[in-house]
């Protein structure tokens, strides 16, 4: 694939003599160059857009699908009005830091006004959903997650994002139950293994999924930074340690989704989304880790090899593959997100080179943006995904504009190269995007 150049009749041939071909346009698949600020903003506000319309804060009665006041006598019918999305789960504890972000980056309170608005809703209805919930705290009721949650999914993330919105002040509720309820699970229930390592019994016992780094690790930094104590970071920063001695392939520079203890091999299928979970959780605890934690180093370290290893495999749109070390499987967008967020913020932050990692940056960022549809849908972003241990399981996962995975991720990218783009600057050297550096 490449420009030609057409001579107009009667001009000289145009060739390496007479042209310089070195100037010739590439057809690049998806926009090429530093992107516009206003660009950007208007991805945001679409995403924005499109949630605040289809995720609704309102009680109704599951049968007659009337309105429901919180307040009001209990009924056992009432259920969250449905939505495109649900208002608990750890896709929208990612959702709800990407909106308060947003609002940190382009000073447009609307997003923050989303998070806080939901959480209050959650918040409200505690006590009605309260005796429900202890009833039966297996039933599959609006509050169960919140009040008897029984998955590292159902906590740490959406603990995560209270935290961070109880710091930021613009949560009227007191969110502090809810958060100490979701920091006892994962400190006092959740399966371990015999050293301690947070794990799951599915699919196969004592197995431990790269994912649950990401819903453990940063509701444990951020309970060290909302309270100071320093046994929180010493728990998050063993979890990344005894993860990553297990998962991590120093050689490649990337995690395995997967591991098992007994098994004799391990197959190493290095899935996108959840080496995003990865990075992202070496950002979150490299946030608010004191610099004087022993184990900060070791932390930074591990999201430099870890950066590197996933530059190594961006392809030429900027969108990272589904398998990442396997480029005839899909381009997966949530992943993608992830890492233009994760590079980005290291930048901003001082812990990755600008000049080595930007360009790669802001590709990926505009491959992201390709993706986002003008109703403010995310194409291109896998659907829920489990474990396994052949190639096809990954492969031919589905994409689907409704997997939520990819809206959190969105925000938080957009917002983070928002502040890339104000901190730096960029120019096309030679046809190519470069950090400008001082002369």
């Amino acid at each position: 694939m490449g420009s030609t150049l057409h001579a107009q009749p009667g001009a000289p041939k145009a060739n390496d003599s007479t042209t310089p071909l070195h100037l010739l346009q590439p057809d690049y698949p998806i926009p090429y160059g530093q992107p516009k600020l206003e660009d950007v903003t208007g991805v945001l506000r679409r995403i924005y857009a499109y949630l605040e319309a289809n995720t609704p804060t309102q009680l109704i009665d599951k049968e007659t699908k009337k309105d429901l006041i919180t307040g009001g006598a209990f009924n056992p019918n009432a259920i969250f009005k449905p939505g495109d999305f649900r208002l608990i789960s750890y896709e929208w504890g990612v959702t709800y830091a990407g909106m308060l972000l947003a609002t940190e980056a382009t000073g447009d309170a609307r997003y923050a006004d989303y998070t806080n608005k939901r959480l209050q809703f959650i918040a409200d209805q505690v006590p009605y959903f309260r005796n429900q919930v202890t009833a039966d705290p297996k039933a599959n009721t609006p509050m169960r997650a919140v009040l008897a949650p029984h998955a590292l999914d159902d906590a740490g993330a959406m603990c995560a994002a209270m935290i961070k919105a109880s710091r930021a002040g613009g949560v009227k509720a007191n969110m502090r139950p809810m958060i100490d309820n979701y920091i006892n699970y994962i400190q006092t229930k959740e399966f371990r293994l015999a050293d301690g390592t947070l794990a799951r019994n599915r699919p196969q016992p004592n197995t431990l999924w790269l994912d649950d780094l990401f819903m453990s690790v940063p509701a444990l930094a951020q309970m060290g930074k909302l309270t100071g104590d320093r046994a929180y970071y010493n728990e998050a920063v063993k979890q990344v340690t005894q993860f990553s001695k297990r998962m991590f392939n120093q050689q490649k520079g990337l995690y395995m989704h997967g591991w098992v203890d007994g098994m004799t091999v391990h197959p190493e299928f290095h899935w996108a989304r959840a080496n995003g979970w990865g990075i992202l959780t070496a950002v979150e605890l490299l946030d608010v880790l004191p610099t004087d934690h022993p184990g900060r180093s070791a932390i930074l370290d591990l999201l430099k090899a870890h950066a590197k290893g996933l530059a190594a495999q961006q392809s030429g749109s900027g969108f990272w593959h589904q398998l990442l070390d396997r480029h005839d499987s899909y381009l997966e967008t949530s992943a993608t997100a992830i890492y233009v967020y994760a590079f980005a913020h290291a930048i901003n932050q001082g812990w990755l080179d600008p000049l080595a990692y930007a360009p790669a940056t802001l590709l990926g960022w505009n491959a992201v943006s390709t993706k986002i549809t003008e109703k403010g849908q995310i194409e291109g972003v896998c659907v829920g995904t489990g474990m396994g241990f052949d190639p096809a399981f990954y492969y031919y996962r589905p994409i689907n504009v409704y997997a939520a995975h990819g809206y959190g991720p969105a925000l938080l990218a957009g917002a983070e190269v928002i502040k890339l783009l104000k901190n730096k600057t960029f120019e096309i050297n030679d046809s190519s995007l470069q950090l400008t550096l001082k002369k």
